[in-house]
């Protein structure tokens, strides 16, 4: 396997374009499924995931072309002839289940396969199928499958989720627009990947109100079009690479990035002792000091701090002057990055879901090994900061979610390295 090295290098300074979402990206692809004419989605990111993606729906029959780079999908699904998603394509990824709610609704019937993924929490699916019922989907679940079916078309209905979930609103957002009737989603999820995919279906012809609030109103059509959508901007990428110059020193301009999508997360970094300033190209970030001060985080759906985020924080505040108490109400057993991070050296006490973290002045380099995508990252940026060199194992999480980490850092005057696995 690939490992990453990376050696404590003084202060960064430069420019990192930051890529389309990867989870708007994971969104957007399945909605070809909703119509027979194609898609194009422009500032695609080029991850496994998004590759991941791309197999499963060719599965099912849909055509998917990278073009330019990759960068711009060119998707069709007039030939669906499968309506089963496997165990083999679906278990690499959480992100597969979001094809159930598009295949249902424009042909009726869907065979898919629980889902894998990491192993950050238990993540059930249950909301996406409790959506898809009060639009009058009949579900069976059976030999590790969830067998749907909508023999005269799904049809409004109001669906009201007791907690807010990103993946059942986008399933339940898509599905309602095939459905007869009107569909009402209540406690909607509001995060930025969400308006995206509306702004997407409303280009296919989708009629689509309230999307960025708690309730989305959805007018079922007859059919959708084809469309050219492009991604937005990756904000938890945003949010990583912020973070260089923050544990590193120095000034970095993240290209293309927007402080409407990480407003919480820029108002943590501030109260810690960083600037955040927005440009025509970007956001600029530099730390005012030597040392940022300790603060307090709590993990909230959007616009809260994301939980994408914590994991990256952890790494700066193991810096910080002070104590910090980082509170992680998303998802359960997402501390997994905390025991590496004590073996550079950082003061961690964790208990459930609340990490006390007493910062020090210096980590020190070691061996390390990623235990998710987010993680993964967290190390390499305690890295950038530690004394001496960090190797980080299992960096295929990495992989899923970040594309050409080390030329981006490297770019900024970062000493990185991957080197290839036997």
């Amino acid at each position: 396997m690939d490992q990453i090295i990376v050696t404590g290098n003084g202060p960064l300074n430069g420019n990192i374009p930051i890529a389309g979402a990867k989870n708007a990206c994971l969104t957007l692809m399945p909605a070809t499924l909703l119509s027979d004419e194609p898609l194009t989605l422009t500032n695609a990111p080029r991850l496994s995931d998004i590759r991941t993606m791309t197999t499963l729906l060719q599965s099912l029959g849909a055509e998917v072309s990278p073009l330019q780079d990759g960068k711009v999908l060119a998707l069709s699904s007039h030939g669906l002839d499968n309506h089963r998603a496997d165990y083999d394509i679906v278990r690499k990824m959480r992100a597969s289940i979001l094809v159930l709610g598009p295949l249902l609704a424009r042909t009726g019937r869907a065979e898919v396969s629980l889902p894998g993924g990491c192993a950050i929490g238990a993540r059930p699916v249950d909301l996406h199928l409790r959506a898809l019922e009060a639009m009058g989907a009949e579900l069976d679940l059976r030999e590790g499958y969830v067998h749907a079916r909508a023999p005269g078309g799904l049809k409004g209905g109001v669906v009201e989720f007791p907690f807010v979930s990103v993946g059942a609103t986008e399933n339940a957002l898509m599905a309602a627009t095939l459905a007869k009737g009107a569909t009402v989603l209540k406690n909607a999820a509001r995060e930025p990947e969400i308006v995206d995919l509306a702004r997407c279906l409303r280009k296919m012809g989708a009629q689509i109100e309230g999307e960025g609030t708690s309730t989305i109103t959805i007018q079922g059509v007859d059919r959708l079009g084809g469309a050219t959508h492009p991604v937005v901007t990756d904000r938890i990428e945003l949010g990583t690479y912020m973070l260089a110059p923050a544990i590193c020193g120095g000034e970095v301009t993240c290209l293309g990035g927007r402080l409407e999508l990480v407003t919480a997360f820029a108002e943590r970094l501030d109260a810690a002792g960083v600037e955040v300033t927005e440009t025509e190209a970007g956001l600029t970030v530099r730390r005012r000091g030597d040392r940022v001060s300790a603060v307090d985080v709590t993990t909230e759906p959007f616009p809260g701090f994301p939980t994408d985020l914590q994991a990256q924080m952890m790494a700066l505040l193991c810096t910080a002057d002070g104590v910090s108490v980082l509170e992680e109400k998303i998802f359960e057993n997402r501390f997994m990055h905390a025991p590496e991070l004590l073996r550079m050296g950082a003061d961690i006490d964790v208990q459930g879901g609340i990490a006390t973290v007493t910062g020090v002045e210096r980590l020190k380099g070691a061996p390390v090994m990623a235990t998710d995508l987010r993680a993964s990252v967290s190390l390499i940026l305690a890295g950038l900061a530690a004394e001496g060199e960090t190797m980080v194992s299992r960096v295929y999480h990495l992989d899923r979610g970040y594309e050409r980490v080390e030329e981006k850092l490297q770019a900024c005057g970062a000493k990185i390295e991957r080197v290839q696995g036997t």
